[in-house]
């Protein structure tokens, strides 16, 4: 499992918004946002890490650093 600290989610709406798009990411199973650590669990198979982080990006978040 990939955990990334992410900057700027602060509502249910943010995120839903970061959930579908590292969702839509191909081998990622399943992915999680805790808001109150601003952190993503990433299920997935044999992802790369720069895949997640321009999905998180193009949502409209920044990755912080990966945990």
């Amino acid at each position: 499992m990939l955990r990334y600290r992410v900057s700027g989610m602060t509502c249910g709406h943010c995120a839903k918004a970061v959930t579908s798009a590292v969702e839509a990411v191909p081998t990622v199973r399943r992915a999680v946002v805790d808001l109150d650590r601003g952190e993503v669990a990433v299920e997935a198979e044999d992802v790369r890490d720069q895949a997640v982080r321009a999905a998180i990006a193009d949502a409209g978040y920044e990755v912080l650093e990966r945990l």
